[in-house]
């Protein structure tokens, strides 16, 4: 009896108290890693070279390959997801047989710290790798629970389309030092199920009304039309349909459907159902005037929502490089129309509030004025040559000095503050 009291205090005061204990050395105040995930226009030009050499209308159905990725190409990607989808940081070390992930994830404030810390060291096997160890915070996780609760929470995402995609597909990771190697199987139908997974039914139903909303408006009159006469009324439906639900994916949605629209893409490109939805009359937009500068904005503002501004804008500044290097030149105008679009992108979705904001001042009679900062002093059209003789290349204090005072061109907007 003595000893059925003693378990029953303990299973109502001892578990309590080593859960809160758990949970106090799990946490902290400050991270163990902080870094923002920094991207350059060579680090574009490497992930264009992967995926060219993955492209998949080069494939076979039932074919195997391997990618092959660098430790810093992997650090670089995996820091801008905890970045973007966990408010943190990471840093991968790869070594032979081995990696090593070191992360600090952002907590709610409702908890006792404001950081989770987590080092971990995984082994490859013959599929998917293992943990060697694990710490969360001071807090020490057995190797063999580790695992464990591993293949407990595989077992739980297996229930989810987009992940089954990712374990048929993934056959086996192993590490050299140095870089990772990526063995996956290549299947006809997997760009079709990615699209399922990627544009769930409800989010095709938002595309759907922003580009039913888009042919209803488009006329056939001969001629150009302004950009804000087209992201007025997309957006007054965006504030419409966002009082009974997500305001950012709203947002999130009409931007894709003008950007497609903008650049003289099909939706069916993304939604193969969208062959059958209205279409709008094909015209040119433009923006300032010019069409090039209404692609830009386009571009860089669905790339702001989807994936965040950072990446946007390294974006619009690798195709600045590559045109000094061939195309119609360095233009720093253009980076104007990128940075106002990122920007543009990035409050759309940014919180509740934020896209709340936006629409109600995009529907305040908007005009080109509102979303292109002055331009008319920008350089354009340098070779790579005059460019850096002008401005010493990316990165030189001259060309510091011209994307400032770009950036406080932008930031000056009412529609940006």
């Amino acid at each position: 009896m003595r000893i059925f009291v003693l378990l029953l205090i303990f299973c109502v005061l001892g578990v309590p108290l080593a859960l809160v204990g758990a949970v106090v050395l799990a946490v902290a105040d400050q991270p163990t890693v902080s870094r923002a995930a920094e991207f350059t226009p060579e680090d574009i030009a490497r992930a264009k070279r992967i995926v060219e050499q993955n492209d998949p209308r080069n494939m076979k159905a039932g074919g195997r390959r391997t990618l092959s990725l660098s430790q810093e190409d992997v650090d670089l990607a995996l820091n801008y997801l905890a970045g973007r989808y966990a408010k943190g940081s990471s840093r991968v070390e790869l070594q032979a047989g081995a990696a090593s992930i070191s992360a600090s994830l952002e907590l709610p404030a409702k908890l006792p710290g404001r950081y989770l810390n987590v080092a971990a060291v995984l082994h490859e096997t013959a599929a998917l790798p293992e943990f060697d160890s694990l710490r969360v915070g001071r807090l020490p996780v057995p190797a063999w629970l580790a695992n464990t609760l591993l293949g407990m929470a595989l077992k739980r995402l297996d229930q989810r389309a987009n992940f089954r995609i990712v374990r048929e597909t993934l056959k086996q990771i192993t590490v050299s030092q140095g870089r990772i190697n990526v063995t996956y199987d290549w299947q006809q139908d997997l760009p079709d199920r990615i699209k399922a997974v990627m544009l769930p039914p409800d989010e095709q139903g938002r595309l759907q009304a922003y580009q039913t909303q888009l042919a209803a408006i488009s006329t056939p009159a001969a001629g150009s039309v302004s950009l804000a006469d087209l992201i007025a009324p997309l957006f007054k439906l965006a504030a419409q349909r966002s009082a009974s639900g997500d305001p950012a994916a709203e947002n999130r949605a009409a931007i894709v459907v003008l950007t497609f629209y903008i650049n003289g893409k099909g939706l069916e490109a993304i939604v193969p159902a969208a062959r059958d939805w209205p279409r709008a009359v094909t015209r040119k937009v433009l923006l300032s005037g010019r069409d090039d500068f209404a692609q830009h904005f386009s571009i860089s503002a669905a790339l702001a929502a989807n994936a965040g501004a950072a990446i946007s804008d390294v974006i619009g500044l690798y195709k600045e490089v590559s045109d000094s290097r061939g195309g119609s030149g360095f233009s720093f105008n253009d980076i104007a129309a990128d940075k106002a679009g990122s920007r543009f992108g990035e409050l759309a979705v940014a919180s509740r509030e934020s896209a709340l904001k936006l629409q109600r001042m995009v529907n305040a009679d908007v005009t080109d004025k509102d979303l292109m900062p002055p331009f008319a002093d920008l350089p354009e059209f340098m070779p790579e040559a005059e460019f850096k003789r002008r401005y010493g290349g990316i990165g030189a204090p001259a060309y510091k000095t011209m994307m400032d005072d770009i950036e406080r061109r932008v930031a000056a907007l009412p529609l940006f503050r």
